[in-house]
């Protein structure tokens, strides 16, 4: 359990609404960081000199970082408090992006996403905390639009990374200047969120928490999710210029029209769970990324291309957070739960740049985003796990599959 340093009954309606503003300009700052990278992956590639298979290894540590230190923010989270905890895990994670165009070869790169892997993880996790809690304090759902607040940020990042790729521009100095900008917003945002933290007399978090049963399926569904976003904005860049044989512009925008579909469908999400349900949003969403997938795939053209990773990006947008939330109402143990389907979901993450690379460098890319395709399709077979149970009593708009009007 948590609670505010001030007490629950001291929280005004004002003060909780400067702090879903607060982190929701941490979810932003964090996206930012994202779409800051991905958009420069062509660039790094060339200067470490890597083959689509030695790319998606490289590919494979962030989440492997990730996976790895994501269980410890439980533990600094309970030491520090979630406001200093975020504090100094989210400026951990903006200057990380500093790295990996440092590095000149394979086994630097491996090492420079490990790092920036990890402090992803970490700051995830604790900002994604603060969120939960945000909106329980609340006593209404924020959690699908502050994942847009991410996209939101992956989008500027990319949007910026798009102007300097097309300039030409050294992706050094240009993740120089964007980590500095971002530490900086960041820190500001941190200083308006809720100050958490746990009873000092409760036990530590476990270093690694396993999903009951009842979550196993959740995150598979988490996992065909994340896995079609982890190879649209590694690969998308690198699909538009090693098949479609476009400029390193044009290629980055793929990024950019991904990650804004994204986001307007996660800033969105919200009303559109509470109107039709999880399952026949989440079915829907599989139905739209596999046509996305299927234009990439078949259609042999730049705008097709970036018309399909838009709706790949629309499609996906609200599966991890309801995700989330399915697993939260899913058992006795919600902590735990979310903590299991947060390591499946990034165990996708680690999967899906190398698995991409490695069926790219055995057949080719279009096969690499057949499997995405496959991946997106099974959201439509697996929408239904989604449907949690609720407490007796208990109001879950989310989680209802008929329109909000005609609910009693």
């Amino acid at each position: 359990m948590t609670r505010p340093t001030t007490g629950d009954p001291g929280l005004s309606p004002a003060r909780l609404r400067r702090a879903r503003f607060a982190i929701a300009a941490v979810f932003c700052a964090h996206g930012a960081v994202t779409g800051s990278f991905a958009t420069r992956i062509p660039w790094i590639q060339d200067h470490a000199q890597l083959s689509a298979g030695t790319l998606g290894l490289a590919l494979a540590f962030p989440a492997l970082g990730a996976a790895l230190a994501m269980p410890l923010a439980g533990r600094i989270n309970h030491r520090f408090g979630a406001r200093t905890a975020l504090r100094g895990l989210l400026a951990l994670w903006t200057l990380s992006l500093i790295l990996p165009s440092l590095a000149p070869n394979l086994t630097v790169l491996c090492c420079a996403l490990f790092v920036y892997g990890a402090t992803s993880g970490m700051s995830d996790v604790a900002m994604n905390a603060l969120g939960v809690e945000t909106e329980n304090r609340l006593g209404r759902s924020i959690m699908s639009s502050l994942h847009g607040m991410w996209s939101v940020g992956a989008l500027l990042g990319s949007a910026a990374g798009t102007v300097a790729a097309h300039a030409g521009a050294d992706a050094r100095p240009h993740h120089l200047i964007a980590a500095l900008v971002l530490t900086a917003a960041g820190l500001l945002a941190v200083r308006g969120v809720l100050d958490l933290r746990g009873d000092q007399d409760a036990q530590a978090p476990p270093h690694f928490a396993l999903p009951p049963k009842s979550a196993l399926v959740i995150g598979l569904v988490g996992f065909c999710a994340v896995f079609a976003e982890g190879a649209s904005m590694d690969w998308s860049a690198v699909y538009l210029r090693d098949v479609l044989h476009t400029d390193a512009g044009l290629a980055a925008a793929s990024t950019t029209a991904f990650a804004l579909t994204m986001g307007l469908a996660r800033l969105a999400g919200d009303r559109v769970v509470d109107r039709f349900g999880a399952v026949r949003t989440v079915r829907a969403g599989g139905v739209l990324a596999t046509a996305g997938g299927l234009l990439v795939i078949t259609v042999r053209h730049p705008a097709a291309a970036l018309g399909g990773f838009g709706l790949i990006g629309l499609g996906i947008a609200v599966v991890v957070p309801l995700a989330f939330a399915a697993a939260a109402r899913s058992g006795p143990a919600p902590a735990q739960a979310i903590a299991g389907v947060a390591t499946i979901t990034y165990t996708s993450g680690l999967i899906a740049p190398s698995a991409i690379g490695a069926v790219a460098d055995a057949t080719s890319l279009v096969v690499s985003f057949g499997l995405v395709t496959l991946l997106a399709f099974a959201l439509v077979a697996g929408a239904a796990v989604l449907r949690g149970k609720p407490a007796p009593g208990a109001a879950d708009p989310a989680n209802r599959d008929e329109p909000a009007s005609i609910r009693p």
